[in-house]
């Protein structure tokens, strides 16, 4: 498997982690310890995922200026995904809100990684370089670690939550 393709395989690895963590959190009710268990380690692994991806391959992206449209978009989505996660955390989950803002975010999350799969790797795999591949390859894993180990569940108060 070439280097490029280990990379995007990756990525993928990780999305069809989270794809599951989504679905066995819609499987829990309420103010449970299992919700809150599995909240917590898709979020960990969520932010330590975007920023890794960010780090190792949106960075080079960037500096592809046939990919500059679609790499601002992934970034800016991310950002959104980071914001809505943290609202989530933020939310009592005992209240119904907490599931209609879980549903939303678990389309929106789901919307994000399908046009990443179908669209942007396949697009970015014809600008790589095998340099491009090398950075990519040694920074991921290592940033992910990294940022899954420094990342906050609840960064907001339940206060700050959105109505």
């Amino acid at each position: 498997m070439s280097a490029t393709k280990a990379i995007f395989a990756r990525l993928k690895e990780d999305h069809d982690k989270h794809r599951d963590l989504l679905d066995r959190i819609g499987k829990t009710q309420g103010d449970s310890a299992e919700r809150e268990q599995l909240f917590t380690e898709l979020t960990k692994e969520l932010k330590g995922h975007a920023a890794a991806e960010e780090q190792a391959l949106y960075s080079t992206m960037l500096r592809k200026p046939e990919t500059t449209d679609e790499t601002r978009h992934s970034v800016a989505e991310h950002h959104e995904i980071d914001e809505m996660l943290n609202d989530l955390a933020a939310t009592d989950m005992s209240s119904g809100g907490w599931l209609v803002k879980f549903r939303s975010f678990d389309d929106r999350y789901r919307h994000h990684i399908e046009e990443e799969e179908e669209e942007h790797f396949p697009d970015f795999s014809n600008y790589l370089t095998a340099e491009d591949e090398e950075h990519m390859r040694k920074v991921f894993d290592r940033r992910k670690r990294e940022e899954k180990a420094d990342a906050e569940v609840t960064p907001e108060a339940k206060e700050d939550a959105k109505e």
